[in-house]
């Protein structure tokens, strides 16, 4: 599992001309899927994403979470994550769980975050869609199980 996770002030998703999912203050969360990942995997990751020190205290360090600042995630399915590109100029996605198998533990992460008391929105698995953010820091941040 990859996810790419932003500080953003605000962030949404476009399908078709449809705002699918916005979220204010928070994470965009660009989530990828590998083939052995479960939901416990998932579970970890989203503790991991609430519990991580990246939002700003008074003093300007950052020491404050997710849950501590009582933001937002929008979850974005994103199996390119998984890219390999050791060989050649076009990438393989051969790490990339099949969607029958990256759906449903998406959604277990979005789920997982709603559990614990956070507001998700979400994009919409396997569309074509536009992501809109404004990163805040510019912080960026990766969590990779993969490794």
């Amino acid at each position: 599992m990859r996810i790419i996770l932003q500080r953003v002030s605000s962030a949404s998703v476009t399908v078709a001309d449809d705002v699918v999912g916005a979220i204010g203050y928070g994470l965009l969360a660009l989530v990828g899927i590998a083939h052995d990942d479960t939901e416990a995997t998932v579970e970890r990751a989203a503790d991991k994403t609430l519990g991580l020190r990246i939002f700003c205290d008074e003093h300007g360090r950052f020491d404050r979470s997710l849950k501590d600042i009582a933001g937002s995630v929008l979850v974005v399915s994103q199996f390119t994550l998984l890219a390999d590109t050791q060989k050649g100029n076009r990438p393989s996605f051969t790490a990339a769980a099949a969607p029958e198998h990256a759906a449903p533990l998406v959604a277990h992460y979005a789920e997982t975050l709603r559990q614990r008391g956070i507001d998700v929105a979400t994009g919409r698995f396997g569309a074509d869609m536009q992501i809109a953010l404004t990163n805040d820091g510019p912080v960026t941040i990766v969590l990779d199980s993969t490794r």
